[in-house]
């Protein structure tokens, strides 16, 4: 049974490679611009590994206790773990334990607190600016118009490096609907490229539902979760 499912695993995240592969051929870009990152929100870690030994070591977590016991339990393997959800602020303590780089940086109190842990350890971290591009009052992430300021105050922190933007886009039964979500947040970063910010070289967008479209928009991550792992179970 155990093999079996290995090789289920093995055998999704081989067609997601496929469809990253035919999206960024049909989008005139190489597929080695374009990495996966395995969204492995309730996934065990014997999951993980099986992911693993499939030649993904890009893993993302939302939730922070997860994040602690499955970087743990994994501990010494080569994974790269990102936190990818709500960071609260009590919690950067643990994150910044395991986590390589933080990709939900919203707001200035965090980048604040972040700061003043690394500071402590002083260590440097990698961040991701995380964008509200739907609108929507469920999802986090900085208004865009606020985006400039609040990367404004990332870079003079001293501690933290952006590396790129992330937003979690409309979702939509047809892909297309999510792709002003992702242009919007290309013309963002875009933007801050010519003022000055640095390469911004990141576009952590797309899911397993619409990663065709955000590559085709210019995504250099996408996170995939049911397309690799299957359909989670009820809460």
């Amino acid at each position: 049974m155990e093999e079996r499912r290995t090789s289920e695993v093995a055998a999704a995240i081989e067609k997601v490679r496929r469809r990253i592969d035919d999206a960024c051929r049909a989008a005139g870009r190489d597929p080695g611009e374009v990495r996966l990152l395995l969204a492995s929100k309730t996934q065990p870690p014997e999951r993980i590994l099986q992911a693993l030994e499939a030649g993904v070591t890009l893993f993302g977590e939302n939730r922070v206790q997860e994040l602690v016991e499955k970087a743990r339990a994994l501990e010494g393997r080569p994974i790269e773990w990102h936190f990818i959800g709500h960071l609260q602020r009590n919690k950067i303590r643990r994150v910044l334990d395991f986590a390589r780089v933080v990709q939900s940086v919203d707001r200035p109190a965090l980048v604040d607190d972040l700061v003043r842990e690394l500071e402590k350890r002083d260590a440097r971290l990698r961040v991701f600016l995380q964008v509200n591009t739907s609108g929507e009052a469920s999802k986090f992430g900085v208004r865009p118009e606020e985006a400039e300021a609040l990367a404004r105050h990332i870079a003079s922190s001293g501690r933290l490096e952006l590396e790129g933007l992330m937003t979690i886009a409309l979702h939509a039964e047809d892909p297309e609907g999510a792709r002003p979500c992702f242009r919007l947040l290309r013309a963002i970063r875009d933007d801050l490229r010519a003022r000055g910010f640095g390469p911004l070289r990141e576009l952590s967008m797309g899911m397993s539902g619409d990663l065709e479209v955000a590559i085709e928009e210019g995504a250099t991550i996408v996170r995939v979760g049911t397309a690799a792992f299957g359909a989670r179970a009820p809460a």
